[in-house]
């Protein structure tokens, strides 16, 4: 590895068009002066240094015309997903989008007509909800139930939820915002659901290499390979690695019949990836990106426990245990306080903007998302200024 990676250092992103440093007073009226940011999921850490080498080498070529040879890119693809998730991926399964939001969008688009239900697991991703109305298609929210504060899955109730109409569930694996990793058992509950209700299954994994020690994320593929003719598998690099702005994402589809539907749409939509994404995603998964990754999990989990510690400190506040992600869910019920209040309490007292829960749909109503990647000072100056912001509570 050519440089240790430095999680501590501070880097002063406003006047970067960044959406979550820039957008933080326009959005949620944090002032930019003193705020802390801490909602949208990207990471406030370099990727690393193989990353920016790539792109120097880019660079100092200094043409950018079209991409040809990606033999290397799907070699990295599936040696990544061997190496680190024991998944044999063949290349002509994969497909390149622009990003997973854009890979969703086009999954519903091949695999749903307008009018048909798109099942949701709620609380969820918010885009997931956004692609799926603007589609003209419709959510099916199936709520995940709170069992000893962490999410379980309750195919019972949603069994009874099915009308027919249904043609596809979104899953996201881990979950986000709950930070659930998933077990063997509960992702062949769902491919199990998908079969009793003739589902084409999506599995959203983009969060799959984010995992807290002792964590080991099992990709749908494996855990249920009578699935493969309804499974459809999303990844990328770019929550991984922190380079979301590239805006690429791979589709995985082994079924040769949900391929060639995938494939038609994105022919006839035109969408090609750019190089700048595939020459990042090529040297990222490597083993310098998987060096860096080991460091980075171990980051993260010191920043899980120091915010979980204090927040879980504050009467009323309740931190969901986080196994994957780097995003803190906290339930703010136990205060007894309407949602406009305690989010009050957290963007003025506290100044600090974070994603509203109930746009993660049902089940959202008492909580907020906090963004943990972020030097650990800042974590720590979040959990003296929420202590504060709460302060009549304890």
């Amino acid at each position: 590895m050519s440089q240790t990676p430095d999680f501590d250092e501070i880097i002063n992103r406003f006047g970067t068009h960044s959406v979550k440093w820039d957008g933080m007073e326009p959005i949620y009226g944090v002032p930019a002066a003193d705020g802390i940011s801490m909602w949208v999921a990207d990471m406030d850490f370099r990727p690393p240094q193989v990353v920016q080498d790539a792109l120097e080498s880019m660079l100092a070529h200094g043409i950018y015309g079209y991409f040809g040879d990606d033999a290397a890119y799907l070699a990295a693809i599936r040696w990544w997903m061997l190496s680190r998730h024991g998944w044999a991926v063949e290349k002509d399964w994969i497909f390149t989008t622009h990003g997973l939001v854009n890979g969703t969008a086009i999954c519903v688009d091949a695999f749903t007509a307008p009018g048909d239900g798109v099942v949701l697991m709620t609380p969820v991703y918010h885009a997931f909800a956004r692609v799926i109305k603007a589609a003209g298609r419709r959510v099916v929210e199936c709520p995940l139930a709170q069992v000893n504060g962490r999410y379980e899955m309750d195919f019972a109730a949603w069994d009874a939820q099915m009308t027919g109409a249904e043609k596809m569930l979104i899953l996201c694996s881990p979950h986000n915002p709950g930070g659930r990793v998933w077990s063997v058992d509960e992702l062949r509950g769902v491919a199990d659901f998908c079969a009793r209700h003739d589902l084409v299954l999506a599995s959203d994994e983009i969060h799959h290499d984010l995992l807290m020690p002792g964590q080991r994320h099992t990709v749908m593929a494996n855990a249920a390979p009578e699935a493969a003719g309804r499974l459809v598998t999303l990844t990328a690099t770019t929550k991984t690695f922190n380079i979301a702005g590239a805006h690429i994402g791979n589709v995985i589809i082994a079924d040769p019949m949900l391929r060639a539907r995938f494939a038609a749409r994105l022919a006839a939509l035109g969408i090609s990836p750019n190089s700048f994404g595939m020459a990042m995603a090529t040297a990222a998964y490597s083993p310098e990106g998987a060096e860096w990754l080991g460091a980075l999990n171990l980051y993260l989990d010191g920043n899980r426990r120091l915010f979980d510690a204090g927040v879980n400190a504050i009467p009323g506040l309740r931190s969901m245990p986080l196994e994957a992600t780097y995003l803190a869910w906290v339930d703010f019920a136990g205060t007894g306080m309407a949602a406009d209040e305690f989010t009050r309490r957290v963007e003025k007292g506290a100044r600090i903007a974070a994603n509203h829960g109930p746009s993660f749909g049902a089940g959202g109503e008492s909580f907020l998302r906090f963004n943990l990647a972020t030097p650990r000072t800042l974590v720590a100056e979040a959990v003296a200024r929420l202590q504060k912001a709460f302060s009549d509570l304890q």
